[in-house]
Protein backbone atom coordinates (compact mmCIF):
# COMPACT_ATOMS: atom_id res chain seq x y z
CA UNK A 1 0.00 0.00 0.00
CA UNK A 2 1.19 3.17 -0.89
CA UNK A 3 0.36 6.99 0.73
CA UNK A 4 0.11 9.82 -1.73
CA UNK A 5 0.23 13.16 -0.64
CA UNK A 6 -1.75 15.97 -2.74
CA UNK A 7 -1.61 19.79 -3.02
CA UNK A 8 -5.32 20.80 -4.10
CA UNK A 9 -6.62 24.03 -5.67
CA UNK A 10 -9.76 25.30 -6.40
CA UNK A 11 -12.63 27.84 -6.48
CA UNK A 12 -14.80 27.18 -3.76
CA UNK A 13 -18.21 28.77 -5.24
CA UNK A 14 -17.95 26.25 -7.94
CA UNK A 15 -19.10 23.29 -5.48
CA UNK A 16 -21.04 22.30 -2.25
CA UNK A 17 -18.29 22.33 0.05
CA UNK A 18 -15.26 19.99 0.51
CA UNK A 19 -17.21 16.70 2.41
CA UNK A 20 -18.60 14.34 0.05
CA UNK A 21 -22.43 14.42 -0.25
CA UNK A 22 -25.15 12.06 -1.98
CA UNK A 23 -25.65 14.60 -4.51
CA UNK A 24 -21.81 14.24 -5.28
CA UNK A 25 -21.29 18.18 -6.01
CA UNK A 26 -18.14 18.53 -3.70
CA UNK A 27 -15.20 19.21 -3.91
CA UNK A 28 -14.08 15.61 -2.54
CA UNK A 29 -16.25 13.98 -4.68
CA UNK A 30 -14.64 15.73 -7.85
CA UNK A 31 -11.23 14.58 -7.03
CA UNK A 32 -11.86 11.25 -5.86
CA UNK A 33 -13.92 10.89 -9.38
CA UNK A 34 -10.65 11.75 -11.30
CA UNK A 35 -8.08 9.83 -9.05
CA UNK A 36 -9.99 6.83 -9.77
CA UNK A 37 -9.51 6.74 -13.28
CA UNK A 38 -6.12 7.52 -13.24
CA UNK A 39 -5.53 4.51 -10.59
CA UNK A 40 -8.11 2.25 -11.76
CA UNK A 41 -9.94 1.83 -8.23
CA UNK A 42 -11.43 3.92 -5.88
CA UNK A 43 -9.24 6.48 -3.41
CA UNK A 44 -10.96 7.88 -0.36
CA UNK A 45 -9.39 11.18 0.46
CA UNK A 46 -8.42 12.54 3.89
CA UNK A 47 -8.18 16.43 4.01
CA UNK A 48 -5.93 18.95 6.11
CA UNK A 49 -9.56 21.45 6.38
CA UNK A 50 -13.15 20.60 5.57
CA UNK A 51 -14.54 23.90 3.81
CA UNK A 52 -17.55 25.07 3.71
CA UNK A 53 -19.59 25.32 0.27
CA UNK A 54 -18.05 28.99 -1.19
CA UNK A 55 -14.63 28.75 0.42
CA UNK A 56 -11.91 28.64 -1.29
CA UNK A 57 -8.48 26.82 -1.24
CA UNK A 58 -5.14 27.85 -2.67
CA UNK A 59 -3.67 25.36 -0.46
CA UNK A 60 -5.39 22.59 0.48
CA UNK A 61 -3.31 19.11 1.39
CA UNK A 62 -4.80 15.52 1.02
CA UNK A 63 -3.72 12.38 1.33
CA UNK A 64 -4.79 8.66 -0.23
CA UNK A 65 -3.72 5.17 0.17
CA UNK A 66 -3.47 2.83 -3.05
CA UNK A 67 -2.90 -0.21 -4.57
CA UNK A 68 -1.42 0.64 -7.57
CA UNK A 69 1.85 2.92 -8.59
CA UNK A 70 1.87 5.60 -10.79
CA UNK A 71 4.43 8.19 -11.81
CA UNK A 72 4.06 11.80 -9.89
CA UNK A 73 2.90 13.35 -13.48
CA UNK A 74 -0.28 11.19 -13.88
CA UNK A 75 -1.10 12.10 -10.10
CA UNK A 76 -1.07 15.41 -11.19
CA UNK A 77 -1.76 15.81 -14.75
CA UNK A 78 -3.35 13.03 -14.88
CA UNK A 79 -6.04 13.99 -12.59
CA UNK A 80 -6.03 17.23 -13.72
CA UNK A 81 -7.17 15.89 -17.20
CA UNK A 82 -10.81 14.67 -15.59
CA UNK A 83 -11.10 17.39 -13.36
CA UNK A 84 -13.28 20.76 -14.06
CA UNK A 85 -11.67 24.10 -14.28
CA UNK A 86 -12.59 25.41 -10.72
CA UNK A 87 -10.21 22.66 -9.13
CA UNK A 88 -6.30 21.81 -9.50
CA UNK A 89 -3.58 19.24 -8.32
CA UNK A 90 -0.63 21.13 -7.82
CA UNK A 91 1.73 18.33 -6.57
CA UNK A 92 1.87 14.96 -5.39
CA UNK A 93 4.48 13.55 -3.36
CA UNK A 94 4.78 9.97 -1.71
CA UNK A 95 4.55 9.93 2.04
CA UNK A 96 4.99 6.99 4.69
CA UNK A 97 1.82 5.86 7.25
CA UNK A 98 2.82 8.11 9.32
CA UNK A 99 1.68 10.95 7.59
CA UNK A 100 -1.86 12.44 8.07
CA UNK A 101 -3.39 15.37 6.32
CA UNK A 102 -5.33 16.62 9.30
CA UNK A 103 -4.14 14.98 12.01
CA UNK A 104 -0.60 15.91 11.45
CA UNK A 105 -0.95 19.35 10.72
CA UNK A 106 0.29 21.90 13.19
CA UNK A 107 -0.92 24.88 11.89
CA UNK A 108 -3.35 26.35 9.50
CA UNK A 109 -3.58 30.00 7.20
CA UNK A 110 -6.58 31.43 6.46
CA UNK A 111 -6.78 34.75 4.22
CA UNK A 112 -10.36 36.80 4.00
CA UNK A 113 -10.24 39.31 0.94
CA UNK A 114 -12.90 41.93 1.43
CA UNK A 115 -13.84 44.83 -1.34
CA UNK A 116 -14.36 47.82 0.21
CA UNK A 117 -15.90 49.93 -1.80
CA UNK A 118 -19.56 51.40 -2.19
CA UNK A 119 -20.40 49.43 -4.75
CA UNK A 120 -20.33 45.75 -5.44
CA UNK A 121 -17.32 43.93 -7.75
CA UNK A 122 -18.44 42.29 -10.46
CA UNK A 123 -15.51 40.76 -12.07
CA UNK A 124 -15.09 39.15 -8.31
CA UNK A 125 -18.07 38.22 -7.53
CA UNK A 126 -17.94 34.94 -5.34
CA UNK A 127 -14.12 35.61 -5.21
CA UNK A 128 -13.97 38.68 -2.64
CA UNK A 129 -16.09 39.55 0.22
CA UNK A 130 -17.96 42.94 0.22
CA UNK A 131 -18.98 45.73 2.67
CA UNK A 132 -20.01 49.15 1.51
CA UNK A 133 -19.50 51.79 4.12
CA UNK A 134 -15.54 53.02 4.80
CA UNK A 135 -13.89 50.86 7.32
CA UNK A 136 -11.06 51.65 9.65
CA UNK A 137 -8.16 49.10 9.01
CA UNK A 138 -6.15 50.44 12.25
CA UNK A 139 -8.93 49.93 14.51
CA UNK A 140 -9.46 46.31 13.41
CA UNK A 141 -5.89 46.12 13.34
CA UNK A 142 -5.86 46.86 16.80
CA UNK A 143 -8.87 44.88 17.87
CA UNK A 144 -7.28 41.75 15.62
CA UNK A 145 -4.48 41.81 17.65
CA UNK A 146 -6.32 40.82 21.33
CA UNK A 147 -7.06 37.80 19.33
CA UNK A 148 -3.46 36.23 19.19
CA UNK A 149 -2.75 33.64 22.15
CA UNK A 150 -4.58 30.95 23.38
CA UNK A 151 -8.21 31.44 23.96
CA UNK A 152 -12.02 29.73 24.38
CA UNK A 153 -13.36 30.94 21.01
CA UNK A 154 -16.99 29.97 21.78
CA UNK A 155 -18.05 33.32 20.93
CA UNK A 156 -17.17 32.67 17.25
CA UNK A 157 -18.02 28.84 16.24
CA UNK A 158 -21.03 28.04 14.54
CA UNK A 159 -24.05 26.22 16.77
CA UNK A 160 -23.45 23.01 14.82
CA UNK A 161 -19.38 22.86 15.16
CA UNK A 162 -18.17 19.44 16.27
CA UNK A 163 -14.98 20.75 17.51
CA UNK A 164 -13.86 18.60 20.73
CA UNK A 165 -12.84 21.92 22.43
CA UNK A 166 -13.42 25.53 21.66
CA UNK A 167 -9.85 26.69 22.92
CA UNK A 168 -7.78 27.56 20.18
CA UNK A 169 -4.38 28.41 19.71
CA UNK A 170 -4.27 32.22 17.27
CA UNK A 171 -0.47 32.49 16.03
CA UNK A 172 -1.53 35.49 13.66
CA UNK A 173 -4.39 37.92 13.20
CA UNK A 174 -3.78 40.85 11.26
CA UNK A 175 -5.76 43.29 9.16
CA UNK A 176 -4.09 45.08 6.59
CA UNK A 177 -5.55 47.37 3.19
CA UNK A 178 -4.57 47.10 -0.12
CA UNK A 179 -5.85 49.94 -2.35
CA UNK A 180 -9.71 49.12 -2.01
CA UNK A 181 -9.18 45.49 -0.83
CA UNK A 182 -9.22 44.76 3.18
CA UNK A 183 -6.85 41.81 3.94
CA UNK A 184 -7.90 39.49 6.92
CA UNK A 185 -4.75 36.89 8.02
CA UNK A 186 -5.52 34.62 10.41
CA UNK A 187 -3.02 31.91 11.99
CA UNK A 188 -3.89 29.41 14.43
CA UNK A 189 -3.44 25.24 15.52
CA UNK A 190 -6.71 25.07 13.94
CA UNK A 191 -10.10 26.39 13.10
CA UNK A 192 -13.76 26.01 14.92
CA UNK A 193 -16.75 25.74 12.27
CA UNK A 194 -17.19 29.48 10.90
CA UNK A 195 -14.40 30.48 12.95
CA UNK A 196 -12.75 32.80 10.35
CA UNK A 197 -16.15 34.52 9.10
CA UNK A 198 -17.33 34.86 12.52
CA UNK A 199 -14.27 36.68 13.40
CA UNK A 200 -14.55 38.91 10.41
CA UNK A 201 -18.12 40.31 10.94
CA UNK A 202 -16.83 41.36 14.57
CA UNK A 203 -14.01 43.05 13.17
CA UNK A 204 -15.93 44.65 10.23
CA UNK A 205 -18.05 45.67 13.53
CA UNK A 206 -15.26 47.36 14.83
CA UNK A 207 -14.30 48.97 11.52
CA UNK A 208 -17.78 50.66 10.83
CA UNK A 209 -17.74 52.52 14.36
CA UNK A 210 -20.31 49.91 15.98
CA UNK A 211 -17.78 48.94 18.44
CA UNK A 212 -14.44 50.00 20.41
CA UNK A 213 -11.42 47.36 19.49
CA UNK A 214 -11.37 46.22 22.78
CA UNK A 215 -15.10 44.92 22.10
CA UNK A 216 -13.07 41.52 20.80
CA UNK A 217 -11.50 40.81 23.81
CA UNK A 218 -15.21 40.94 25.64
CA UNK A 219 -16.36 38.62 23.25
CA UNK A 220 -13.54 36.64 24.20
CA UNK A 221 -14.25 36.34 27.47
CA UNK A 222 -18.08 36.36 27.23
CA UNK A 223 -17.73 33.16 25.21
CA UNK A 224 -21.68 33.94 24.24
CA UNK A 225 -21.88 33.69 20.34
CA UNK A 226 -25.16 35.65 21.06
CA UNK A 227 -23.58 38.90 21.53
CA UNK A 228 -21.06 38.55 18.46
CA UNK A 229 -22.07 39.81 14.81
CA UNK A 230 -23.48 38.09 12.30
CA UNK A 231 -21.40 35.09 10.41
CA UNK A 232 -19.95 36.99 7.15
CA UNK A 233 -20.71 35.59 3.47
CA UNK A 234 -17.84 33.10 2.70
CA UNK A 235 -17.15 34.52 -0.68
CA UNK A 236 -13.95 35.71 0.43
CA UNK A 237 -12.57 33.15 2.63
CA UNK A 238 -9.36 31.26 1.20
CA UNK A 239 -7.74 27.99 2.99
CA UNK A 240 -3.90 29.59 2.18
CA UNK A 241 -1.96 27.69 4.14
CA UNK A 242 -1.13 23.93 6.19
CA UNK A 243 1.81 23.24 7.82
CA UNK A 244 3.25 19.98 8.97
CA UNK A 245 6.56 18.69 10.97
CA UNK A 246 9.53 18.28 8.75
CA UNK A 247 9.20 14.79 8.50
CA UNK A 248 8.21 14.27 4.83
CA UNK A 249 9.48 15.50 0.82
CA UNK A 250 6.58 18.01 1.59
CA UNK A 251 6.58 21.63 -0.13
CA UNK A 252 8.69 24.07 1.84
CA UNK A 253 9.40 21.56 4.18
CA UNK A 254 6.33 21.00 5.13
CA UNK A 255 5.45 25.25 5.44
CA UNK A 256 3.25 25.18 2.36
CA UNK A 257 1.89 28.80 2.08
CA UNK A 258 -0.07 30.30 -0.84
CA UNK A 259 -1.85 33.82 -0.05
CA UNK A 260 -4.43 35.20 -2.27
CA UNK A 261 -3.89 38.44 -4.36
CA UNK A 262 -6.60 39.88 -6.00
CA UNK A 263 -6.55 43.73 -7.23
CA UNK A 264 -10.34 45.20 -7.88
CA UNK A 265 -10.48 46.53 -11.20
Amino acid sequence: MTRIALGIEYAGDAFKGWQSQAHGHTVQDTIENALAVVAGERARLMVAGRTDAGVHATVQVAHFDTHVRRPFSAWVRGTNDHLPAAAVIRWAVEVDERFHARFCAIERRYRYLLANTPIRPAALAGRVGWFHVPLDEARMAAAAATLVGTHDFSAFRAAGCQGKTPVRVMNEAAVTREGDMIVFDFCANGFLHHMVRNLVGALVAVGKGAHSPAWIGELLESRDRRRAAPTFPADGLYLCGVSYPPYWPLPGEGRIIARPRLALI
